[in-house]
């Protein structure tokens, strides 16, 4: 067995590998086709190449102590106080370091949320120990504004020292303004107030920090990874700025601001998002004239790309979400239940919520390394370009006069929806997929459960002296799920989902790839696909023209009179499955499909097969089925030349990769109505 360094350094026989050997290897691959084929872009335009050398010179990201593990946050939300400290109490005992406390109508309660009463905040809180090293956050809106006041007299009467607390109180009077789109007062109001409220809490004992900017106001209404970071850098200088103006030392007032983010399963940019955060970061404190110190990062797992439908996809999602956020160095973590899209979640979809966390700390070890992306060239790129990007439009940003007034002259608001608009359509194109929502859906699953808990209605707050275009909150699949209500409603009334039959041609070999496309493609919409298993397994009969041929020779004939191979040189001495069929059975095998679809009670049919056999088989099938009574024909794949002798033999549409599926779907809805 070899001992020896020199029997070991198995590399040092093959010749070096460069980059420019990898390029002779991808050219000979495209044939002529240019490279950037291969680059890939990001909804704000920066550039992934498919292969990056190492980084020179790259340092670490100061983010958590070394081997310090993140805060895995529990969101508490449940309206009922007693039964949310029942929940709070389970997380904390069962592995959670912290609880994200969500009231009532604050950003992110998705119509949940605790009531913001001091009876309330006393029942939350029984028999949790605030000073055991636990972490605390608040999110709260306008309505709950008074609860980081009554969270603090809470913990006076209980004789808890304020200085062993955790606790972020999450205050964000702009991220509110930017979500509701509408705020009682101007900002030169707002600010004497926001500050006056942290002063108190720091004259208390409270150690913050105080004041949240908050990136999912932008990343839940759609925006870009761009966008959400020059919002966040000048949302928290907005919020320096103020406490400069109210006589805190800048030291000091930077301790009191922290930033959350939303972590997405776009594994890589998130994980650079969260690095170009520090660094941005620490540009605006070497400004300030202070020594970058390390920001405190919350994540919370993205929104917009949970999905209702196959709702257990979620949980890879929220895994790779937490993954990425965690090595792009989050200080605390909170993970949405899988099935938060559907209500409020039971007791198994937070402790899967909670233990997707656990696993990746305490069996894959990811916090034993600081900043693991350090030096990886691709990383590092796309790092140093969001950066870039995300200065440039927080300098836009502040020639306003910082977020509050870019928000009232309606400057982020119509760059978010032009991102928003290219991801839907993207979306709607099936090029972004989500898994069991606009791809493999599952028409027979079982609704997950959920608590039976009526969602809380907002009420107003104040009078709206200034309006903003509001930031609302989207989830991206909710178009495609809008499509599968449709059904389900349909099913409950009617007793029977919407029908496409799929009209498979030749052997499996021919229409298996496309049926499989098809029947994805109609069920992401709730249209429920009737299988077949194929019609003219054999060639059909040469020498002689096809029907269509025939009916532009001699009109007036039937629609099924003469098939024809349209290759006028058949393969010689095809096998016993390949020779071709008899005329009476070619005749035969398009009236019984014809009947098929007849008996299957679809009002809609799919043509699916290889080109091949749509070149000799398609125009007749169509005619076919057209004369049993479809009034509406789809042929999957792209029609090319033949699409004039397609539509005339009555296909109306054609499904294929690229197509606006959503569009499509919505168009056979409303022909079936």
């Amino acid at each position: 067995m070899p001992t020896t360094t020199d029997e070991l350094q198995l590399a040092a026989d093959f010749p070096p590998a460069t980059y420019d050997d990898w390029r002779k290897l991808v050219d000979g691959v495209l044939k002529g086709a240019p490279f950037e084929k291969l680059v890939g872009k990001t909804y704000d335009g920066l550039k992934i190449d498919p292969l990056y050398p190492r980084a020179q010179n790259a340092a670490p990201i100061a983010a958590r102590a070394a081997a310090a593990p993140w805060q895995v946050m529990q969101r508490i939300d449940h309206p009922d106080a007693a039964k949310a400290n029942k929940q709070a109490l389970d997380d904390l005992a069962n592995g959670a370091t912290g609880l994200t406390l969500v009231f009532e109508a604050a950003n992110g309660a998705r119509g949940f949320g605790l009531p913001a009463t001091q009876d309330g905040i006393a029942a939350l809180l029984k028999d949790v120990y605030l000073d055991a090293g636990i972490g605390i956050e608040l999110q709260v809106g306008p309505q709950a504004r008074m609860a980081a006041i009554y969270l603090a007299e809470h913990i006076k009467a209980a004789g808890i020292d304020p200085a062993k607390c955790e606790i972020r109180f999450g205050l964000d009077p702009i991220g509110a303004c930017a979500v509701w789109g509408t705020s009682a007062y101007n900002w030169w109001e707002i600010a004497p107030a926001f500050t006056d409220a942290i002063k108190k809490l720091t004259d208390a004992g409270f150690k913050g920090p105080f004041a949240v900017a908050d990136g999912r106001v932008i990343h839940d209404a759609g925006g870009s990874e761009v966008q959400e970071l020059a919002y966040v850098l000048s949302v928290a200088v907005s919020y320096l700025r103020a406490l400069d103006g109210a006589n805190v030392p800048l030291d000091a007032a930077r301790s009191m601001i922290y930033a959350r983010l939303s972590a997405d399963a776009d594994q890589f940019l998130t994980l650079a998002k969260f690095r170009a955060l520090r660094l941005l970061w620490a540009r605006v404190e070497e400004s300030c004239g202070l020594q970058p110190k390390p920001l405190f990062v919350a994540a919370e797992t993205a929104w917009r790309m949970l999905t209702q439908r196959d709702p257990y996809v979620n949980m890879l999602r929220n895994t790779v979400a937490t993954f990425a956020a965690g090595l792009g160095g989050a200080n605390s973590v909170a993970v949405l239940p899988h099935t938060a899209a559907l209500g409020l979640p039971d007791a198994f979809a937070r402790r899967a919520a909670r233990n997707t966390q656990l696993v990746l700390l305490e069996e894959s070890n990811l916090d034993k390394v600081s900043d693991p992306a350090a030096g990886s060239g691709g990383i590092e790129a796309l790092t140093k370009q969001l950066c870039d990007a995300a200065w440039t439009l927080f300098q836009e940003i502040e020639k306003t006069g910082g977020a509050f007034f870019a928000l009232g002259e309606n400057l982020l608001q119509p760059k978010v929806a032009a991102t928003r608009a290219a991801r839907q359509a993207a979306i709607a194109k099936r090029r972004d997929v989500l898994t069991g929502a606009s791809e493999f859906p599952n028409l027979h699953e079982p609704r997950a459960a959920v608590l039976k808990v009526k969602p809380v209605e907002a009420q107003p707050y104040g009078k709206d002296k200034i309006k903003f275009n509001p930031l609302a909150p989207i989830r991206l699949a909710t178009p495609f799920e809008a499509l599968r209500d449709k059904s389900d409603h349909l099913l409950a009334r009617k007793g029977a989902r919407p029908k496409v039959f799929l009209a498979s041609l030749g052997t499996p070999a021919d229409f298996t790839a496309r049926a499989g496309f098809a029947k994805s493609f109609f069920e992401t919409g709730g249209i429920e696909a009737v299988d077949t298993e194929g019609f003219l397994a054999s060639p059909l009969p040469s020498g002689e023209r096809s029907t269509g041929e025939a009916q532009r020779s001699r009109s007036g004939e039937g629609a099924i009179a003469s098939i024809a191979d349209r290759n006028p040189s058949p393969a010689p001495s095809p096998s016993a499955q390949e020779r071709p069929l008899p005329m009476g059975e070619v005749k035969a095998a398009f009236a019984s499909l014809a009947s098929a679809f007849t008996a299957s009670g679809a009002a809609l049919v799919c043509l699916c097969s290889s080109d091949k056999v749509y070149a000799t088989a398609a125009i007749d099938a169509a005619k076919a089925l057209h004369a049993a009574g479809a009034k509406h024909i789809y042929l999957a794949g792209r029609p090319g030349d033949q699409e004039a002798a397609y539509r005339e033999a009555g296909v109306t549409d054609f499904i294929f990769a690229g197509a606006d599926a959503l569009a499509m779907l919505i168009d056979a809805y409303r022909r079936l109505e």
